[in-house]
């Protein structure tokens, strides 16, 4: 059997993405030591028997399409001309180039098995001064960027740009944002605010939202942002949605996909990557995972018609990065979380999808897996799943360390840790290329040009001025005050007239002259107006469109995305 190894050897390397080679979680040499692996010694705050919880769900086991094993990785460095990149088994097609790719590997090669376990962890931080230290003592990948860091856009460019110097490394820092538009914008102050992502999904207009996409991302790559967690492609399912909503373009499959692969171009075009979220789709659900572990219910061939089918178009349209929601998929694997299942990020992202890019979890610090696992516990289990960047584990010390131990003990092999972090050092070369962005705040006609191709007109003439010289505002204060600042510079009185009722985020149903619903279009079909209208968004954009709709100067183009019950029509 001896003569055909060369032959084997090159097989499994070729076909290594898709069906995977060899044992699943072979040991490989730390790194950092002489030692073997049973020789070495396990963290002192992690012990290998500290990563299985009797309480959590056994691993799914191997399944095709994923991880290498340290012989597979062996055999293939022995086959003449085998590539680095090949050798790990990462293959090309989704961004980075084959130079990239293999430069990358070579760079997780070169690490210790700390620096590599660091590598793979992006973590949050505290305060508003760059985390150069948490960066450099744990060699981490990267930070998550929130609210609470941010003082003003000159403040976090500033931070940004002190963090990438700071730490002095041969690749690009990580920086994320979760910058989606509507009410989930980390990044405020004088940056251009956009509207929900079911903006898009009511304008379905491809060319406008990649504008919109690509100028957000142009923002955010001046401030020095890398990575930005939109777009969201999860198929909202209506009313009965409890966390994704307005977050989503629609409850059309094909919709959402229009959408969704047109936002990833405009990021990619920025220079930043856009990472679709949350696979296998939460939009489904009846539970957030920040609060507990939603229970998917729905068969394979119902998650194949509808929930995967955003995520499916735009890996056939090279997806750079996917996001993996923590949800128990009773039709895949049953009890174990997605974002920590071998079956779904393995088995059906890579395997059945075809997806080759990076892969990045879910928080790792929200309740659906704080409930049960530890830091370590998750972190292993997330790359034993398949997965790239282990995202914000409450613990980002314990999760190096568990990752550390994992190798030692043989629970996890370095090759799949090397794998995981030669994506993320590919994607962020490759990004480095990009151009320099462009400054906040301007992006203004882009988050209006998105506004305007979606309002739409449930209930109320189609066409002409639907208002006189003055209008009543009420309702969500902060609609109300944005539409009075429009309403000013546009002509329209504000102190007296008939009323114009603004519906924001969870308010009710309600009786007006007119009814302009902010977030969700639901509302509308519970509330009575004259004139019904739904505009997805409060942005100064959003209140610009409005107005030239209500004053007969442009058209409502766009249509409900999705099902209301009581509206006599889904637009104009």
């Amino acid at each position: 059997m001896r003569g055909v190894a060369p032959v084997l050897s090159a097989v499994c390397t070729a076909l290594l993405v898709v069906t995977g080679c060899g044992t699943a979680d072979a040991p490989e040499p730390d790194g950092e030591a002489a030692s073997s692996p049973s020789s070495a010694t396990p963290s002192a705050t992690t012990t290998t028997s500290d990563l299985a919880s009797p309480s959590a769900p056994a691993d799914s086991g191997p399944v095709g399409g994923g991880e290498p094993s340290s012989s597979s990785s062996l055999e293939a460095s022995a086959v003449p001309g085998a590539r680095p990149a090949a050798e790990l088994g990462l293959a090309g097609g989704w961004g980075p180039t084959q130079a990239e790719l293999d430069r990358a590997a070579r760079r997780a090669r070169s690490l210790s098995l700390r620096e590599l376990a660091g590598q793979v962890i992006l973590a949050r931080y505290d305060g508003t001064a760059p985390p150069s230290k948490l960066v450099r003592d744990l060699h981490l990948g990267g930070v998550v960027v929130f609210a609470d860091n941010f003082v003003s856009t000159d403040q976090i460019k500033a931070a940004n740009r002190a963090l990438q110097r700071g730490v002095g490394r041969r690749w690009p820092v990580q920086i994320a944002v979760d910058q989606e538009g509507g009410i989930v914008q980390r990044i405020q102050g004088d940056a251009t605010r956009f509207p929900t992502f079911m903006t898009a999904g009511a304008g379905d207009n491809a060319k406008v939202t990649e504008a919109a996409a690509r100028a957000q991302g142009g923002e955010l790559r001046h401030l020095g942002f890398t990575m930005d967690f939109a777009p969201v492609a999860d198929v909202t399912s209506g009313r009965q949605d409890p966390t994704i909503g307005a977050r989503s373009a629609g409850s059309y499959p094909g919709l959402v996909s229009r959408q969704v692969v047109a936002a990833s171009a405009g990021f990619r075009k920025s220079g930043v990557a856009p990472v679709l979220k949350h696979f296998p789709g939460h939009g489904s659900v009846p539970a957030d995972s920040h609060e507990e572990l939603p229970v998917q219910r729905r068969t394979l061939a119902q998650l194949r018609r509808n929930d995967f089918v955003p995520f499916r178009n735009a890996v056939a349209q090279h997806a750079s990065t996917v996001m993996t929601g923590h949800i128990d998929v009773r039709a895949i694997d049953p009890g174990v979380p997605s974002s920590l299942s071998r079956k779904v990020v393995t088995g059906t992202l890579r395997g059945e999808l075809g997806f080759r890019g990076l892969v990045v979890t879910d928080a790792l610090d929200m309740a659906a897996i704080t409930d049960r696992y530890t830091s370590a516990q998750s972190a292993v289990r997330t790359l034993r799943a398949g997965a790239d960047i282990v995202l914000m584990p409450p613990d980002p010390r314990a999760a190096r360390d568990g990752i550390v131990a994992a190798v030692r003990g043989g629970q996890l092999s370095r090759t799949r840790v090397e794998q995981a972090a030669a994506r993320q050092i590919a994607l962020l070369d490759h990004n480095e290329e990009y151009g320099p962005g462009r400054p906040p705040g301007t992006s203004g006609r882009a988050s209006f040009n998105l506004s305007q191709a979606a309002v739409t007109v449930v209930a109320g003439p189609c066409r002409g001025r639907l208002i006189g010289p003055s209008v009543l505002p009420v309702g969500d204060a902060d609609a109300v005050a944005a539409f009075k600042a429009v309403a000013e510079q546009a002509g329209i009185g504000t102190a007296a007239g008939p009323t114009i009722s603004f519906r924001g985020y969870g308010d009710p149903a309600t009786t007006a002259d007119i009814v302009v619903a902010t977030d969700t279009p639901y509302v509308l079909g519970r509330s009575r107006g004259r004139v019904r209208v739904a505009l997805y968004g409060a942005t100064r954009g959003a209140m610009w469109a409005l107005t030239d709709v209500l004053l007969g100067k442009s058209p409502a183009f766009g249509r409900l995305p999705v099902r209301v019950g009581g509206v006599a029509r889904p637009g104009c």
